[in-house]
């Protein structure tokens, strides 16, 4: 008896394995590919040949972090041009937060609008 037990679980786990790796739910690949193609505008957009990350301010000071970017939000810079990183203290060092900013390339960015003319 406890061996039939074991047989069926094992079988509805298997048919639940089976389902998930399918694929088969609906408006998972439709939404893979639009997140997808997101990353890759946006990896091109923040190439190294279309510009670079320009720090803003590097603190361990949270709050001060919070406070630019929210200023560089204000400006109307897109949330996929800032980049937060933080950068882990150990030991005797204290965690810092470094907040960038993606600036085009003034060259490349001419060039792009003479393309489309």
């Amino acid at each position: 008896m406890i061996t039939e037990r074991v047989r069926v679980r094992s079988n509805c786990l298997a048919v639940l394995t089976l389902a998930r790796d399918s694929g088969q739910v609906p408006g998972q690949g439709k939404r893979r590919r639009r997140q997808e193609d997101a990353r890759q505008r946006l990896a091109a957009r923040t190439a190294p040949d279309a510009g670079q990350w320009e720090v803003v301010v590097e603190t361990p000071d949270r709050a001060e972090m919070r406070t630019r970017l929210r200023r560089l939000r204000e400006a109307g810079v897109s949330g996929e041009m800032i980049r937060i990183d933080t950068l882990c203290g150990r030991l005797g060092l204290p965690t810092n937060y470094r907040l960038s900013r993606f600036v085009t390339d003034p060259v490349r960015e001419s060039e792009h609008e003479h393309s489309d003319h």
